[in-house]
C-alpha cells in the first residue's frame, strides 16, 4: 500500500487476527513493523511471516495494561528501527456476562486493556513522534461501542472510551503533525469469534447484511488506510468496517 514507506509501526496485539493481519499489511507498504503481544510466541509467528514476505519485523513482549512494559517494548522497536511512526494499538480482550454477575475484577480488567493499553501506548510513542513532527496514532475500537449488546456492557463501555479517548486526543495534538483516528470494526473472523458459541456466530452472520463476518484484512486496510502519509486531512475520525450493520431498512 502507498504512505507508508520507511516507516517504523508498532503494533500491540499483533499475534494474531487483526493485529497480525496490519503488521503483513503495514509491511507490504514497506513499513518496519515492531509486533507486540502478549503471547511471546504469537508474535515471533507474525514476525516470521513479514519476514517471509521480504519485510522487517521484531517481535516484542508486554501485558498493554502496564506501562513500563509497554515502555519497554516501545524501546526495543526505537532501538532496532530507529524511532516509532505509527502506533496500532489493538490489542484487546473479550467476554461475556450479565452486568449483575460481572465482578469488579472483570470490569477493571476490560477497561485496564483497552482504555489503559491506549494511554500507556501512547505514552510510550508520543514524545518521539512530537519530536519529529510525524505520527499516525490509530486504536482498534468495536462496532459495540456504538451499538451496544447483551452481556458485554464492560467490552462496550470500554470501546467507547477509545472513541472519546480519540476524539480529545486528535484535538490536543492539532497542529503537530500527529493524526489520532480509530476503527471500529463489526464481527471479524478472528480467534476470539471462532470460540464463541456456534448459535451466537450463526446469529451475527444472519444480522450482517453483506451475509458474513468480516475478515482480519478488511480492517487491517482501514488502519492502513489512516495510517498512510496521504491521509494528513483525517483525524478525530472513526471508521466502522461492519459489513453494513448501519442499514437497518435491509
Amino acid at each position: 500500500m502507498a504512505g507508508v514507506a520507511g516507516k517504523v509501526a508498532f503494533i500491540t496485539g499483533g499475534g494474531s487476527g487483526i493485529g497480525r493481519a496490519t503488521a503483513l499489511e503495514l509491511s507490504s507498504g514497506g513499513a518496519k513493523v515492531g509486533v507486540c503481544d502478549l503471547d511471546m510466541g504469537a508474535a515471533e509467528q507474525t514476525a516470521a511471516l513479514v519476514a517471509q514476505a521480504s519485510g522487517e519485523a521484531l517481535a516484542v513482549h508486554a501485558d498493554v495494561a502496564q506501562l513500563g512494559e509497554v515502555e519497554a517494548a516501545a524501546r526495543r522497536v526505537r532501538e532496532r528501527f530507529g524511532g516509532i511512526d505509527i502506533l496500532h494499538s489493538n490489542a484487546g480482550i473479550v467476554n461475556t456476562v450479565s452486568f449483575l454477575d460481572m465482578t469488579e475484577e472483570r470490569w477493571d480488567r476490560m477497561f485496564a486493556v483497552h482504555v489503559g493499553g491506549l494511554y500507556n501506548c501512547v505514552r510510550a510513542v508520543l514524545p518521539g513522534m512530537i519530536e519529529r513532527g510525524w505520527g499516525r496514532i490509530v486504536s482498534t475500537s468495536s462496532y459495540g461501542a456504538l451499538a451496544g449488546g447483551g452481556k458485554v456492557t464492560h467490552y462496550c463501555a470500554a470501546k467507547a472510551g477509545i472513541i472519546g479517548f480519540t476524539v480529545a486526543m486528535a484535538c490536543e495534538l492539532l497542529g503537530t503533525g500527529i493524526t489520532v483516528n480509530t476503527v471500529a470494526p463489526g464481527v471479524i473472523d478472528t480467534p476470539m469469534f471462532r470460540g464463541a458459541p456456534d448459535r451466537w456466530r450463526e446469529a451475527i452472520v444472519r444480522a450482517t447484511p453483506l451475509g458474513r463476518p468480516g475478515k482480519a484484512e478488511d480492517i487491517a486496510r482501514a488502519v492502513a488506510f489512516f495510517a498512510a502519509e496521504e491521509a494528513d486531512f483525517i483525524t478525530g475520525q472513526v471508521l466502522s468496517p461492519n459489513g453494513g450493520a448501519y442499514m437497518v431498512w435491509t
